[in-house]
């Protein structure tokens, strides 16, 4: 009896520290999986390569949860997702996760501290991505990629000539097509609008036609053509990219955009549409609001209005305390205020964006323009001016300069920056030049 009572005891004591053991093992951390991808994109063998690659590495790390190769693979591959489908929101987030459990085991992981700094400026966090970018630099100070993450950082805090500087050392170490790119940008922000072009043409060349920042390069050339009123060759442009790469959205969206300003606003609304329906992108929700209100529909353009708002709303008021956690889109939805029209919102939004970086450029416009709008001529005027150090001739800044300027009684200077604009641009927004029409009879 006593044999039979051991063997129980035994086997109790057995099951009771299995039970210990399965409730004390901590629960496997889930990594976070893709999203099919739905519409047009969703057809392409570009996709089904991805997603057979993404699935292999959910295997891998599954099997061997500390695969921390196969996680800086997953998060690049879904880096690179954000960009094609536009949900930046889940996308960022599940980069940031696997790529935060990588440098809380390697802190000297090079490669996933960039990829950290990338995930960060795409969620315009720039102080943030700067500081991660400028930790990367000692593990390898001889590396391109890294010195235009600073550049990019740099830009967008408003520290134009510490871009310059890290810009210069990029294309020293490799000229290529992302080094091309920030020459282009860096050359319009100074006011050289050929030379931008230049750059970028070199960028175009550089990249491997239908990729998708090959053909994202084609698009930056393409607004530079815009700028300068160019709208034929911006044309040929979107259009070489919807061949390299069929149903590319901002392609089809650029396309729209040339019928809007040649006047065909319901082929403009159609294009539009289409891109929408395909990725996730806010501007082209903002562009309807326009395009619809310009076609005399006043319900659509309304209710277009606060979709943008809606889809913006979210991820802007982001605490700073939980950097890394959402989108700063403060800039953006102040512009999007502004069109309902709630100029105290818009104010709000705008300051906020320019407490976080006062020295960018667009930032200091963006506020100047809500100032404008509420009447405030005076700070307008003060913020506008810091928005021109950079001699940009970008035609929608030089025309809200202009107009800053009359109003505050500096007319021939007004007159001569929005003369300007229209002569570098004749095919300005609408509504901007409705506004100025009522300003300058005779132009």
């Amino acid at each position: 009896m006593r044999k039979y009572l051991y063997i129980i005891l035994v086997v109790t004591s057995t099951v009771f520290l299995g039970v210990i053991l399965i409730f004390s093992k901590k629960p496997k951390k889930s990594v976070p999986s893709f999203k099919e991808r739905t519409g047009t994109i969703a057809l392409s063998g570009e996709w089904l390569n991805t997603k057979q690659a993404i699935e292999g590495l959910l295997k891998d790390i599954e099997l061997n949860p500390e695969n921390y190769k196969a996680k800086l693979q997953l998060s690049q591959a879904y880096i690179q997702e954000a960009r094609i489908t536009g949900d930046h929101g889940y996308y960022d987030a599940a980069a940031l996760e696997l790529l935060d459990d990588i440098i809380k085991n390697e802190p000297k992981n090079f490669d996933a501290l960039c990829c950290k700094a990338t995930v960060l400026l795409s969620q315009h966090h720039f102080t943030e991505g700067l500081l991660v970018a400028q930790q990367t630099l000692p593990l390898n100070p001889d590396n391109a990629f890294i010195y235009g993450l600073m550049c990019d950082a740099y830009v967008e805090i408003g520290n134009y000539k510490e871009a310059v500087k890290v810009c210069d050392k990029m294309i020293s170490i490799r000229p290529d097509i992302r080094s091309y790119a920030r020459v282009s940008y860096l050359r319009e922000i100074h006011g050289d609008l050929n030379g931008s072009i230049g750059a970028a043409k070199l960028a175009v060349s550089a990249g491997y036609p239908g990729l998708e920042q090959s053909e994202w390069t084609r698009m930056i050339l393409a607004h530079l053509y815009e700028q300068k009123g160019q709208l034929d060759s911006a044309e040929i442009q979107y259009k070489m990219a919807l061949a390299e790469r069929p149903d590319y959205a901002f392609a089809i969206a650029g396309l729209s955009n040339i019928a809007k300003l040649k006047g065909n606003y319901k082929l403009a609304i159609a294009g539009y549409e289409k891109a929408k329906k395909m990725i996730i992108e806010y501007s082209f929700a903002d562009e309807l609001t326009d395009l619809y209100q310009l076609n005399n529909e006043s319900e659509k353009a309304k209710a277009s209005a606060e979709e943008v708002i809606a889809l913006l709303s979210p991820i802007a008021d982001v605490d700073e305390g939980s950097s890394g956690h959402g989108h700063y889109a403060d800039k953006e939805l102040a512009y999007a205020y502004l069109k309902v029209p709630d100029t105290e919102n818009a104010l709000k939004h705008a300051l906020l964006e320019y407490e976080r970086r006062p020295d960018n450029i667009d930032v200091c416009e963006t506020l100047a323009w809500v100032y404008y709008k509420k009447g405030d001529f005076v700070e307008a005027n003060r913020l506008i001016d810091k928005a021109m150090r950079t001699h940009s001739q970008n035609p929608t800044l030089m025309c809200h300069a202009g107009l800053i300027k009359i109003k505050t009684g500096q007319k021939t200077k007004g007159d001569e920056l929005i003369r300007k604009a229209f002569e570098t641009n004749p095919y300005l927004d609408i509504e901007l030049k409705k506004e100025v029409k009522g300003n300058i009879a005779s132009l």
